[in-house]
């Protein structure tokens, strides 16, 4: 008969104590920290509950000189730079027309949306050997009947519209109620054909003036429009007399199904404009972004026509751009409003662009709207 050992049961200062010990210190450290982010968050909120303060105020522009002294997005923790963000809102937006006046004369200079957002007969001539924006050593040579697709010269001139709204797909229009304000623009951009059908519209509005269409969309849910045809002339319905925008000039793979577009909508007597992105203007704009830090195997559509909406307009709103997955409260939030799957790891740098907005909106340039809409 084996020896029992009475204290073999006992745990006198052993893993389970040890464990119990740490658990304990790690609730009490994150207990503080709680207390203390609350004392700062109940501070700004009660500044804020006697209602918004002047752009100009002495307190906003401290706040967003917080914003604009991180110069790159690792400088702070995400959660402080969602607490930054989210103190600036108790400030009114304006748009500060001389620094706005000074970074659309760079776009200009680099980028030239009135002249090249689009290709056209003008900056692309019948016999043109036209460059892929990727496949650089690709050349489309511009025959007769791609020339005749091209609008004669670009439909939209400097600084044309008086208020813009560019409208990401992301999940912080989620329960926004932004769709009045949307509606409320006199031009709407949107990307990559979203649903706006009666379930979202209160949240994103139904305006759209151009919607953009990537080429993956009509290969993989349309087939190349081989065989699909009606459901995509239908889906395109939905956005009534809205100009459809393809990268058709992308890569060689994107031309074909880019202008199978056309024929369809003629095809169907539709009186829908199509246009192409121009590969140069992706190429340059590419590249400004890039000297501004973002660094991605390609920029999103989103803020190509951001930049293309800043020449084009006078005030742009951004609604939908947030690449995080909780919202300036700390929230999660899906990654679009309508569904949660993630884009491919690695190809677009999302954060990057967001924080390249939220340094815009702090300098009056455009305004980024991520919390709920008032307007209406």
């Amino acid at each position: 008969m084996r020896y029992a050992d009475p204290s073999a049961n006992r745990d006198l200062l052993g893993n389970r104590t040890l464990l119990f010990i740490f658990i304990c210190a790690f609730a009490l450290v994150t207990l503080l920290q709680q207390i203390l982010y609350g004392r700062n968050y109940i501070k700004r909120y009660f500044e804020f509950y006697e209602g918004p303060l002047e752009y100009n105020s002495t307190r906003c522009l401290e706040l967003r000189h917080e914003i604009l002294e991180v110069k790159v997005l690792s400088m702070v923790k995400q959660s402080e730079l969602f607490d930054r963000w989210r103190s600036l809102q108790m400030c009114k937006w304006a748009m500060n027309i001389s620094e706005a006046n000074q970074f659309k004369s760079t776009l200009s200079r680099c980028c030239n949306a009135p002249s090249f957002l689009f290709t056209t007969q003008k900056n692309t001539p019948l016999g043109t050997k036209l460059k892929y924006e990727v496949d650089t050593s690709g050349i489309y040579h511009i025959n007769q009947e791609i020339f005749r697709m091209f609008p004669k010269d670009m439909p939209y001139y400097r600084s044309q519209f008086k208020k813009c709204a560019v409208v990401g797909n992301g999940g912080i229009l989620k329960n926004s109620r932004c769709g009045s304000e949307i509606n409320s623009a006199d031009f709407v951009f949107r990307c990559n054909l979203p649903p706006i059908s009666e379930k979202y519209t209160m949240d994103v509005g139904v305006k759209t003036d151009v919607v953009t269409v990537n080429p993956s969309i009509i290969t993989e849910r349309f087939h190349k429009l081989e065989k699909w045809r009606r459901p995509f002339y239908r889906v395109l319905q939905v956005y009534e007399n809205a100009s459809v925008l393809l990268p058709a000039f992308y890569n060689t793979r994107n031309t074909d199904v880019s202008i199978r577009v056309k024929y369809v909508l003629d095809d169907f007597e539709s009186p829908q404009a199509v246009y192409y992105f121009h590969p140069q203007y992706l190429v340059n704009v590419s590249r400004y972004w890039l000297s501004l830090g973002v660094r991605a195997k390609r920029i999103s559509t989103g803020l190509i026509l951001a930049t293309a909406a800043l020449e084009l307009c006078e005030e742009v709103h951004l609604f939908g751009f947030w690449a995080f997955p909780m919202n300036p409260s700390g929230l999660y939030i899906t990654h679009h409003y309508y569904d949660n799957v993630k884009p491919r790891p690695g190809f677009h740098a999302m954060p990057s662009e967001i924080f390249n907005f939220l340094h815009l909106h702090s300098r009056g340039i455009l305004r980024v709207h991520t919390g709920a809409c008032s307007c209406c």
